[in-house]
C-alpha cells in the first residue's frame, strides 16, 4: 500500500496535525508535502480560465484534496474523485480594494473587473455574495490575474482595482490596509482521490480534528504556519500574529440536500458549459464512513 500523500490547503489543520503528531499517533503511514511556496508562488500566477476545477480534472497528487465545495460537487459528479460526505468546512473570503479607492459599497462595483479565479472558490463566491446587490452582468468576473496569490501580488502592486482573497491573503490584505468591501465566506469540501484507503481517510480526518480544537482553543499558537505556504518575497512584511485562525473544519455530513441545492445553483448561472456537470447525483458523487 502506497503512502497516504498530504498536501495543505492554505488551512493550519494538516501543519498543526503535522507537527504535534496527530498523523503519527493514528498510524497514518503518510508522507507531508508543501508544493505552493516550494513555486514561490509561481503555480498561482496560471493563465486565464485555468482554476481550481482544472487542478482536480487533471488529477492532484494528494489523497485528499481541498476545493471549494462547488467545484468538488461537480468534479464528483463528473467522476474526477469523491467528495468526502462526512466533514466539510468554512473559509472567510472577502473582495477587497486599495484603502483610496473609490469603492465604498458592494453596489460600487457594479462593472469593476472584480480578479477571481476561475472555476474556483472565488468565481462562484463573487457571484453569490454580489446577486444581492445587482443583476448578473453587472457582476464583471477577471479570470485573468492568477490564482490565490497570483491575484494577491496583484492587488498589492495596483495592478486590479479588487480581488477577492481568502485565508492568509485574506489577513495579509487587511494587515496591509486594503478595503474590504463586502465578506464572501464559503464552504469547501474534501475530494477523496479512488485509490485511498478509506481507512487511512478516516485516520488523517481524526488527525484534523483534533487539530481543529487545538486552533480553536489557543489560535495564537498556530497562526505563524501561514508563512509555510506564503511566497517568500512577503515574509518579512507579513504579521501572523495579527491574524486569525481562518478556515474551520465542520464535523458534519455534506448532505444530500446541500448537494442537490448547491449543484442546480451552479447549474443555474451556467458556470459551466450545457453537459459538462455531469448527473449530479448524490449516491455515485458522495462517500460517506459513517
Amino acid at each position: 500500500m502506497s503512502k497516504f500523500l498530504i498536501e495543505a490547503h492554505f488551512r493550519l489543520h494538516e501543519w498543526v496535525a503535522e507537527e504535534k503528531g496527530y498523523f503519527a499517533d493514528e498510524g497514518l503511514d503518510h508522507e507531508f508535502k508543501e508544493f505552493i511556496r516550494a513555486t514561490g508562488g509561481q503555480h498561482h500566477k496560471t493563465a486565464e480560465k485555468v482554476g481550481a476545477y482544472q487542478s482536480l480534472e487533471k488529477g492532484r497528487e494528494a489523497s485528499v484534496n481541498c476545493a471549494c465545495h462547488w467545484t468538488v460537487n461537480v468534479a464528483a459528479s463528473v467522476g474526477h474523485a469523491k467528495l468526502y460526505g462526512d466533514a466539510y468546512s468554512v473559509s472567510p473570503s472577502g473582495i477587497f480594494v486599495p484603502a483610496d479607492s473609490p469603492i465604498k459599497t458592494p453596489k460600487d462595483l457594479a462593472g469593476v473587473p472584480i480578479s477571481v479565479g476561475f472555476q474556483s472558490g472565488s468565481h462562484y463566491s463573487t457571484i453569490q455574495v454580489l446577486e444581492q446587490y445587482m443583476s448578473g452582468d453587472q457582476i464583471n468576473l477577471n479570470f485573468g490575474d492568477g490564482m490565490l496569490f497570483g491575484r494577491m501580488e496583484k492587488l498589492i502592486e495596483g495592478e486590479v482595482q479588487a480581488a477577492a482573497l481568502f485565508s492568509g491573503p485574506y489577513y495579509f490584505a487587511e494587515q496591509l490596509g486594503f478595503r474590504k468591501i463586502i465578506d464572501s465566506t464559503f464552504m469547501i469540501a474534501g475530494s477523496v482521490n479512488h485509490d485511498a484507503d478509506p481507512e487511512d481517510v478516516q485516520k488523517y480526518y481524526r488527525a484534523l480534528r483534533r487539530a481543529q480544537r487545538d486552533i480553536d482553543l489557543r489560535p495564537e499558537l498556530y497562526t505563524h504556519y501561514y508563512r509555510n505556504e506564503f511566497p517568500e518575497k512577503y515574509h518579512d512584511q507579513i504579521d501572523t500574529r495579527r491574524w486569525g485562525p481562518g478556515e474551520r473544519i465542520v464535523f458534519e455530513p455534506y448532505s444530500k440536500e446541500v448537494f442537490d441545492d448547491s449543484f442546480a445553483w451552479i447549474s443555474e448561472r451556467n458556470i459551466f458549459p450545457e453537459g459538462t456537470m455531469g448527473h449530479g447525483v448524490y449516491e455515485d458523487a458522495v462517500v460517506s464512513y459513517t
